[in-house]
């Protein structure tokens, strides 16, 4: 007798795959989320092309300088190589206005545009510059821009970067800009205090005020400042000037102590609030009588 015997296996089925519950996915992705949120990914930047500063008299009386870790050393000048006079040609006014684009706003150097930018600067100065010393700009009788240059093999030595940026020609010698200033004939200059002296008919010609002032920071300490005012004194003089004005920053030292030994006082100070509306230091005005050498 054959006997028949049904073996049986059993094979389990295979369990179904687990997924997370929707619940659980949530949370999962809420985690991620405050992990982020906890450790954020610092990605860089973009810093703008510069930092300017709010002009001051078309530009600017004071140089505001980047910290810098030691002070910045300054060079000593040959005096009879030093020419201080009024600009004489186009060339020595792009010069001059390189050297208060250079001096009057604090750029980031190495930023994508910036040389562009330098020159937008200085092309806008420079057309303004020339309407103004033309006799074009209104309110403004006369305007002489003062400038003290050094010979460009002299300057090489002391700043590759000054002799480039402010040099020019005359009389087939180069020279560079490392001094300048204004000087208006006017009743008052935009965005200033005006002067009070002198009163009546006739104010408009008898008075006047110096701007822009700027030293090449490689050359200052060398008394640049003080020929620069002499000769803006004796230009003033030349057109019938009696009173003289400045205006200054009231934390700009050097330039107060500047303006005092050139023999000005303080005539009077600007409202703290004018100084926060125009968003800038708060000024002094200066003033100085000019001796005239005929009548008017």
């Amino acid at each position: 007798m054959i006997l028949e015997m049904a073996i049986t296996i059993h094979i389990p089925s295979p369990s179904p795959p687990s997924f997370s519950s929707p619940q659980a996915s949530t949370n999962l992705c809420r985690k991620q989320i405050h992990g982020a949120a906890a450790f954020p990914v610092n990605f860089p930047r973009r810093r703008p092309a510069l930092r300017s500063l709010r002009p001051i008299c078309q530009l600017a009386d004071q140089r505001v300088t980047p910290p810098a870790a030691t002070p910045a050393k300054t060079s000593r000048i040959s005096r009879p190589l030093l020419s201080v006079s009024e600009t004489t040609s186009e060339a020595e006014l792009w010069a001059a206005v390189c050297l208060r684009v250079r001096t009057f706003y604090d750029f980031k150097e190495h930023t994508f545009g910036i040389e562009d930018h330098k020159k937008y600067l200085a092309e806008r100065e420079f057309e303004a510059l020339k309407e103004r010393v033309s006799g074009l700009r209104k309110g403004f009788r006369k305007v002489s821009c003062i400038n003290a240059t050094l010979p460009l093999s002299l300057v090489l030595n002391i700043s590759e970067e000054l002799s480039a940026s402010c040099k020019f020609s005359q009389n087939g010698a180069d020279r560079v800009v490392v001094g300048t200033l204004d000087l208006n004939q006017c009743l008052s200059l935009p965005d200033e205090m005006i002067g009070t002296k002198p009163k009546g008919i006739g104010a408009d010609f008898a008075r006047a005020y110096i701007s822009n002032v700027c030293v090449a920071e490689e050359l200052q300490r060398n008394g640049l400042g003080y020929e620069l005012i002499v000769d803006a004194k004796r230009v003033a003089q030349e057109w019938g000037i009696s009173d003289l004005y400045v205006h200054v920053a009231v934390d700009n030292e050097a330039a107060k102590k500047l303006y005092i030994k050139s023999g000005f006082t303080i005539e009077s100070d600007e409202p703290a609030w004018q100084a926060r509306f125009l968003d800038r230091p708060r000024r002094l005005l200066l003033w100085t009588a000019l001796p005239i050498p005929y009548e008017l």
